[in-house]
């Protein structure tokens, strides 16, 4: 957790507390239902929340933004975020009923009051809002129509309104459709893991 702490070393001790309580009830929860891999499970930190966060590296959100994640399986990215934004309000949407019921015995268990749970698919979800994450969920072709609409117009932080989503490997083709719009980070460039060599944030504004 000190690797965290050290690429973030403004948290206070309310969100240390926090994001040192998830590697126990994340093994917990694995224990009864799968919801992380044991080679994740093993690499926790950096496979889950130092990943996670590289969102709020490329994009701090401001209070009272509203993200929505989309798939979010055991709760990632928007649990490590939504820890590091605690002004910020995230839903965190998952058609499968066991991945939510984990995500928020976890939301209850380390206090956060930003954030909903809902099992639902993104095509269900009602409302707008400042930026939408995900973690290799589909490709963008797919996405895209997912959540078309869902963005407000309303534009206040640094980047415009759009997509945030986690990505790896080669995305060449991926994006070819998207290739005047998408702006790819290499996530290398903000944690030294060998881990993020091929992982990127891809920004997509909408």
């Amino acid at each position: 957790m000190e690797r965290l702490f050290n690429y973030f070393p403004n948290l206070t001790e309310r969100q240390k507390e926090q994001f040192a309580a998830l590697p126990a009830l994340y093994e917990d929860w694995n224990s009864k239902i799968n919801v992380v891999s044991r080679k994740d499970m093993d690499n926790f930190v950096v496979h889950h929340l130092l990943h996670s966060l590289a969102i709020a590296k490329v994009q701090p959100f401001k209070s009272m933004c509203d993200v929505l994640d989309v798939g979010t399986g055991g709760g990632f990215p928007g649990i490590p975020l939504a820890i590091m934004f605690p002004e910020t309000n995230f839903m965190l949407v998952d058609s499968i009923g066991k991945k939510i019921k984990v995500v928020q015995a976890v939301i209850d268990s380390v206090g956060l009051s930003n954030v909903q749970a809902r099992q639902m698919r993104a095509e269900q979800v009602e409302g707008d809002f400042d930026f939408i994450v995900s973690r290799a969920v589909t490709s963008l072709q797919q996405f895209v129509p997912w959540v078309r609409g869902k963005v407000s117009k309303d534009s206040y932080h640094k980047l415009r309104n759009g997509l945030l989503l986690l990505k790896g490997g080669d995305l060449e083709e991926e994006l070819h459709p998207f290739i005047r719009k998408a702006k790819v980070y290499d996530i290398s460039r903000y944690f030294n893991e060998p881990y993020f060599e091929t992982k990127k944030v891809v920004y997509l504004p909408m």
